[in-house]
C-alpha cells in the first residue's frame, strides 16, 4: 500500500496511468466530498483533468459495478493489484466518434489553437454540454 501523503501528485498519478495501461485494478482509500471515507477497487479506462485543473480517474467500481469518477487529491493511499479486470466499461457516446473537420494548419499558433478547440469541445460534448 502507498500513502499519498508521502510521495508527490506525479508519482501517484503515474502509478495510476501504469494501472491503467496494463489493465490492473487498484484497491484505493478515498474521501468522498462529505468528508468520509471509502474503501473502492476500481478499474480505470480514464484519466482527464477537469475545467476546474482537478485531474480525475474515471473508473469501473468493483463493489456497484458503475463508473465513477475520483479525483486524485482525495485519493489517501492505494495498491496497485496484478490481477486483470473482470469489469467491462461504459460504451462509448455516439458523439465521441463524430468526424472532426480537419483545417489547413499554416502555423504553429494555429495548430495549438486547433487541439484546444477540439480538446474543449471533447470536454463539453462528455458532460451533455455545449461550448
Amino acid at each position: 500500500m502507498k500513502l499519498t501523503a508521502r510521495q508527490a501528485a506525479t508519482a501517484t498519478l503515474a502509478d495510476m496511468a501504469r494501472a491503467m495501461d496494463k489493465r490492473q485494478p487498484v484497491t484505493i482509500t478515498y474521501t468522498k466530498a462529505d468528508g468520509t471515507e471509502t474503501i473502492r477497487t476500481i478499474e480505470i479506462y480514464d484519466i482527464r483533468t477537469t475545467k476546474a485543473g482537478d485531474i480525475i480517474l474515471k473508473a469501473m467500481d468493483r463493489q456497484t459495478g458503475d463508473s465513477r469518477t475520483f479525483r486524485i487529491d482525495r485519493l489517501i493511499s492505494y495498491t496497485v493489484h496484478r490481477s486483470a479486470f473482470i469489469l467491462d466499461r461504459p460504451a462509448k457516446a455516439p458523439a465521441e466518434h463524430a468526424p472532426v473537420e480537419l483545417v489547413s494548419v499554416n502555423t504553429p499558433d494555429a495548430l495549438i489553437c486547433r487541439e484546444i478547440a477540439r480538446d474543449d469541445r471533447a470536454y463539453w460534448t462528455e458532460f451533455g454540454q455545449t461550448a
